[in-house]
């Protein structure tokens, strides 16, 4: 399996987008349980909209999902010369201000645009950060896509044995990237409003936060039709109140807003309201 992933990278690597494009519609095909759930998910969180509505950003997700790997692709081709041809920054004070307060920066972050290269573009575009994962199930793949998140400088941080190197990061004065917008259990998380329906949301961000001072910036790679290339946009630090619950509604409050804005971008075919509050029944029962 990871010779082919190796040659799918090699292919898109040396081939246009429209590759990227087949290799999606590939996917949308022969897992259709991804669309039934982004199906689902955008019933939940759009009401109001048509099935054909839905259906269409649906559409726009795959293509999204092609950029993002025809991109990844492309990595070990990026340098700090050419960088610029792929991605700028917007809202880069924020960051340098942050830096500047000396307690480390927690980049909030989401399946969203190109979180691949908002990464990666960053640390050759102004200095190499950590990156919160989960390695993949296959050994062969996870190490191929680990060697190509490196290649810019970045650190990596396994999710489950990574709170003492976050805490080393920011204690240091370094930025830690966490992709906050995943579905997780009752036992790590807290219920927030998002999108209108109950979501079970991780508080460990939250908490790093209040207990360290480090400044939290909502930060994504979003992609601009206009410019062909993507924005790397950093919002102002979020105050932090120290209430774990609190702290982690407001953060997903910002990114659903994001989210509303360029809703083709965000990763729906993530079952995101798996977990339900008590006694309540699955919102997945037909996907």
């Amino acid at each position: 399996m990871d010779r082919i992933a190796a040659l799918l990278l090699w292919s898109l690597a040396h081939a246009p987008l429209g590759l990227a494009r087949f290799y999606a519609a590939l996917l949308d095909l022969a897992v259709p349980r991804l669309r039934r759930t982004a199906m689902r998910n955008l019933e939940l969180a759009f009401p109001e909209k048509s099935t054909a509505e839905r259906r269409a950003i649906t559409d726009e997700v795959f293509r999204s999902i092609a950029r993002l790997i025809w991109v990844f692709a492309r990595f070990p081709q990026m340098n700090r010369e050419n960088i610029q041809e792929w991605i700028r920054y917007e809202g880069l004070e924020h960051y340098l201000d942050a830096k500047k307060a000396g307690r480390g920066i927690l980049f909030a972050t989401a399946h969203f645009g190109n979180w691949e290269l908002s990464a990666f573009a960053h640390a050759l575009m102004t200095e190499p950060m950590h990156i919160m994962i989960r390695p993949l199930d296959n050994p062969g793949i996870d190490r191929l896509v680990e060697d190509r998140r490196r290649l810019s400088g970045n650190h990596l941080i396994v999710k489950w044995d990574g709170v003492r190197a976050v805490l080393r990061a920011l204690h240091q004065n370094e930025a830690v990237g966490v992709l906050i917008d995943q579905n997780t259990s009752l036992q790590e998380g807290v219920f927030v409003d998002f999108f209108g329906t109950p979501a079970c949301a991780n508080t460990a961000f939250a908490k790093i936060a209040a207990r360290t001072g480090a400044a939290v910036i909502l930060g994504y790679a979003v992609w601009s039709d206009s410019e062909g290339k993507y924005i790397l946009k950093f919002h102002p630090p979020l105050a932090i109140s120290g209430d774990a619950a609190e702290d982690t509604q407001r953060i997903h409050s910002l990114l659903e807003r994001v989210i509303r804005e360029h809703p083709g971008q965000w990763l729906w075919i993530h079952r995101r309201w798996k977990t339900r509050p008590q006694g309540q029944p699955s919102l997945y029962e037909n996907t």
